[in-house]
């Protein structure tokens, strides 16, 4: 391995400051300074490890799944033949990191089970640190790690890159499709044929999805006939399939109008459905006679609201849930199920929210965030060290992680520090804004509220 690290002198540098604690990496890429910052703070992953782990953790296959798998299958032979020649190796994971099917050069295939490069061992960054197939179940979009960006030092000696197959309702990992060389460069165009892969792959989820969707809708027709309360359909990731017309004015979106893309549905405005409708997705897929029911407030209400949750399938497979509102005795959610966001001093200090500065990672304290702000494919950072891009390129991805924080989403293009705000200004027409403590400049420092979001912010602020 001390061939690979002193090719890359400056990078392995950096690897040995970092694992004895220094937080400031530099002439390291971004991505991999996050990667490595998850496994050090969040994983703990051994730096010294000198093999993966065995694979414990085990996931129910969906038939959507299954296709995932055998579509990755049929192009990883079909690169097999190109990467032997190359002197690499093909592998195909779930979505919990372990490897499924690996294909390629004998000699490196044999060089990779020293490592556990191999079936039914696990290589998500949780088990291995920063590898291909960790940081692809971590990133969207192909990734690449060579050498000493590697988080373990007996890895220096690959060369990986892997792209990661999402579930395109709720985004969550399926699959990963990797390439990893020892002691030499990849392909020329393993990173295009990953992509070109993932993008084909993807194309046969969304057709699925478009069905399903159909589906909802259609049980969703059915339940409508059968009763008088206001009726919307969910998918499995929380989002509106379909809404009549009461059920569009309580969630804040269109009526009656169905999305069967899973690219076009609407995030309701409602604190506490998403969530409820996660929860009701996880106990419905390990007892399909699951009905539940709770109370959420709803678009523009200061009370209430109670509504029964009852699951869909499609041949077997959980593809969304009905939210009838209306009182039931069915099974009452638990109030962890509830979005609500938790007061700031409930938080553990040891949470941090990642920014970059240039070709630095820097980690925040949550209190020195004052808030997210979404600005074209970035998002911005608003904190007591200036104005810095997050590392999340995703507002919504970081107001759901940073939601049970003392964090809440008050606006389409802000997240707000509930613990920074320090006045409310109404202005003529009603409309709220946000004055954040601390700010430099007062305008800077004010943050717009939408009406749709206007009631949680009211209930969260006490006022």
């Amino acid at each position: 391995m001390r061939d690979r690290n002193r090719r890359e002198p400056s990078i392995y540098a950096a690897w040995e400051r970092f694992i004895r604690g220094d937080d400031h990496v530099s002439g390291v890429r971004p991505e991999v300074a996050i990667s490595w910052h998850r496994c050090r703070e969040r994983y703990r992953v051994d730096p010294h490890l000198t093999e993966a782990p065995i694979a414990i953790a085990e996931i129910d296959h969906t038939p959507d799944h299954d296709a995932v798998f055998a579509e990755l299958g049929f192009r990883a032979a079909a690169l097999a033949h190109d990467v032997s020649v190359a002197g690499g190796v093909v592998t195909i994971t779930d979505g919990t990191g372990r490897i499924l099917a690996s294909w390629g050069d004998q000699v490196t295939v044999s060089r990779a089970e020293q490592a556990n490069l191999a079936p039914w061992f696990c290589w998500s960054e949780s088990a291995a640190g920063t590898n291909g197939m960790g940081m692809a179940l971590e990133a969207h979009g192909p990734v690449l790690v060579r050498g000493a960006e590697h988080w373990c030092e007996a890895f220096h000696n690959w060369v990986c890159a892997g792209v990661a197959v999402r579930d395109v309702v709720n985004r969550d990992p399926i699959a990963v499709l990797n390439i990893s060389c020892w002691r030499s460069q990849l392909p020329p165009l393993a990173v295009s044929w990953l992509g070109n892969a993932a993008t084909k792959t993807q194309c046969l989820l969304r057709r699925r999805a478009r069905d399903s969707g159909a589906e909802l809708v259609a049980a969703y027709t059915l339940a409508r006939a059968g009763t008088t309360a206001a009726l919307a359909a969910l998918d499995t990731a929380g989002k509106v399939v379909i809404a009549d017309e009461t059920a569009s004015v309580l969630l804040g979106v269109p009526a009656a109008v169905p999305a069967l893309d899973p690219t076009v549905r609407w995030t309701p405005g409602v604190p506490g459905l998403t969530g409820a409708a996660r929860y009701a997705s996880r106990q419905a897929a390990r007892n399909p006679d699951w009905v539940g029911s709770t109370q959420i407030f709803t678009y523009l209400t200061d009370e209430p609201t109670p509504i029964t949750l009852r699951p869909v399938f499609r041949t077997g497979q959980l593809i969304g849930t009905l939210v009838e509102f209306s009182a039931s005795d069915e099974a009452h959610l638990p109030a962890a199920a509830d979005e609500t966001p938790r007061a700031p001093q409930d938080v553990p200090r040891s949470r941090r929210v990642v920014a970059t500065r240039e070709n630095r990672t820097v980690l925040l304290r949550l209190a020195e965030v004052a808030f997210a702000e979404s600005e074209g494919n970035d998002v911005w950072l608003s904190t007591d060290q200036g104005r810095l891009r997050a590392a999340s390129s995703s507002l919504d991805s970081l107001g759901d992680e940073l939601s049970d924080a003392g964090f809440l989403r008050v606006h389409r293009r802000y997240v707000v520090n509930l613990g920074r705000v320090r006045e409310v200004e109404r202005r003529r027409g009603g409309e709220l804004f946000l004055v954040m403590a601390d700010a430099d400049d007062q305008e800077d420092g004010m943050v717009p509220v939408s009406r749709r979001n206007a009631p949680a912010v009211r209930r969260a602020l006490e006022i």
